[in-house]
């Protein structure tokens, strides 16, 4: 019951901020260069950390174990459009985790998805055919070497034997490449060619290039 109360203020969250963000107006005789603000970036990232936690949560049978496909990773690849999605998506497995999940994957899980993000921001500008797919890259691998190892390690009933870690490490990049090469390609294809959320996501683009 807990978890679906924190499901329904994530949503509520969630669509608050994008709402306010969706609102912003830049002011009038503003530079077009001009520096996003605080408030812009730190709404990025609780609206994000909460579609984060929505996701996870409310498809919860498809976003934990050794055979998952965490649609929410799809967010990996937003750090294309700025650095303050790294918080916000960092943030929001965290909370998932932490919910959903147990304190090994909170440190282990978190660990994965942020070192993905960092990777994922140095690598915003590579395109392949107008494609994000070099920014997918390293959400796929960071999760299947450390959340593959973590749950064999940790959640096996036997030794960790070398067949059954790569056969985790398998299992969890294939999930990861449903969710980051496909859809999170997918979504950061869309944002860049829909101007309303090209203005929403990617106001802060040129500041992080």
């Amino acid at each position: 019951m807990f978890k679906w109360i924190v499901v329904f203020a994530a949503a509520v969250l969630a669509a608050f901020l994008g709402a306010r963000l969706a609102q912003r107006r830049q002011p009038a005789g503003a530079p077009a260069a001009q520096r996003p603000d605080r408030t812009a970036r730190l709404v990025r990232c609780g609206m994000i950390a909460a579609v984060y936690v929505v996701l996870c949560l409310a498809l919860q049978p498809f976003s934990y174990g050794a055979v998952q496909v965490r649609l929410a990773e799809a967010l990996c690849l937003l750090p294309v459009f700025g650095a303050e999605y790294i918080v916000g998506v960092t943030l929001g497995c965290l909370l998932a985790n932490a919910l959903g999940s147990t304190v090994v994957d909170v440190v282990f899980g978190t660990l994965a998805t942020l070192l993905a993000c960092l990777l994922t921001w140095r690598l915003r500008r590579l395109r392949v055919r107008g494609l994000a797919l070099p920014a997918a890259v390293p959400p796929v691998l960071c999760n299947a070497l450390i959340v593959g190892w973590e749950i064999s390690f940790f959640f096996s009933d036997t030794p960790a034997a070398l067949p059954a870690m790569l056969f985790n490490m398998l299992t969890v990049g294939i999930g990861e490449l449903i969710s980051c090469g496909v859809l999170g390609v997918a979504l950061v294809k869309l944002i860049e060619h829909n101007p309303a959320l090209r203005r929403m996501f990617a106001a802060g683009q040129a500041h992080t290039a």
